[in-house]
């Protein structure tokens, strides 16, 4: 990694969201397992074991992307996806989710150091909504972005991370840019878009080998820990 400097900072932070700053213990495979049953996936089925293995694998990827990939046509899959977001928002509203330990204090402590502060997701902007109004962290980042918001291709592609750097203008380069997530296509997309750190937490879906055989320049127990490592990559 190129050694970085007080000329080129790393003042642009981009953070995915649920396994990295939010905990939400499970509701994915919840939310999936209610919208594959309203498409007649019977709970217990073969079928539904082995999709559920699949949504598990593909973690961190745009959920629509990984209902055309399950369902094959596009309106089941917009019919799944659909359902998915309704039962997740539900949970969520549920308050069954809730900050990574120590999450919100990082993003304010990278702030305070004059860093911008990207929150991404997989998910539809209307449960990105919905988990920044469970946790009242409506204000918190700079900005959130989902796959819609950057051309609809989420991760592994690099399109979130490069509409961060584009929209925000916080850096000169894409070099001075960091990116942490808890999978492996968190470690893929920001390896594609060329920033400069790509670390992994292990508070979320994958592990330490997962992230880093997908590019993770550094694994961290918990986002927690980004603070100190962006200073010290500075220093």
């Amino acid at each position: 990694m190129k050694k970085l400097t007080s000329q080129n900072p790393l003042d642009l932070i981009v953070l995915d969201m649920a396994g990295t700053t939010v905990a939400d213990g499970g509701l994915v495979e919840q939310a999936f397992s209610a919208a594959a049953q309203r498409l007649g996936v019977e709970p217990g089925s073969a079928d539904h074991a082995g999709k559920l293995d699949y949504v598990r694998a593909t973690m961190g990827e745009s959920k629509i992307s990984v209902f055309r990939h399950l369902f094959g046509d596009e309106d089941r899959a917009q019919q799944a996806n659909t359902a998915f977001e309704e039962a997740y928002g539900e949970l969520v509203g549920g308050g069954l989710i809730a900050p990574v330990p120590g999450a919100r204090e990082a993003i304010e402590e990278l702030k305070a150091a004059g860093r911008t502060v990207v929150l991404t997701t997989g998910f539809a902007r209307v449960t990105q909504d919905a988990i920044l109004a469970a946790l009242g962290w409506q204000d918190l980042a700079d900005l959130t972005l989902c796959p819609a918001d950057a051309g609809g291709r989420g991760r592994p592609h690099p399109d979130m991370v490069l509409a961060a750097f584009l929209r925000t203008g916080a850096v000169d380069g894409v070099q001075q840019t960091v990116v942490a997530g808890d999978t492996s296509y968190d470690m893929l997309s920001g390896i594609r878009s060329g920033a400069g750190i790509v670390a992994g937490v292990l508070t979320g879906a994958h592990d330490k080998d997962q992230l880093t055989r997908n590019g993770a320049t550094h694994v961290l127990r918990s986002v927690a820990e980004l603070p100190d490592l962006v200073a010290r990559a500075e220093a």
